[in-house]
């Protein structure tokens, strides 16, 4: 389990997980209850696109496994109705 690096093993089994995360954050940014025009929400979106294309290359284990942490705190927030906060402390 020392292993830094992921194998072709490890990227497929998380290939599914980080696309799921992906398209239930855009589904979340679609939701009426978040109060924003449709320039902000498009501009969401394209955050939420670089930040998982920026992902698609990473080969660090620890990397894809805080992608995945960022990805389901982002996803805790949208399903509440509210943008995941800019910066954390």
């Amino acid at each position: 389990m020392g292993r830094i690096w992921a194998t072709a093993e490890d990227l497929g089994r998380n290939r599914a997980r980080v696309l799921s995360l992906y398209r239930q954050i855009l589904r979340g940014l679609n939701s009426p209850e978040l109060r924003l025009g449709f320039a902000a929400r498009l501009a969401k979106k394209a955050e939420a696109r670089a930040m998982f294309w920026v992902g698609s290359d990473e080969r660090s284990l620890h990397n894809i496994a805080d992608l995945i942490d960022a990805a389901e705190y982002s996803l805790s927030f949208l399903r509440k109705g509210q943008l995941p906060p800019r910066h954390i402390n």
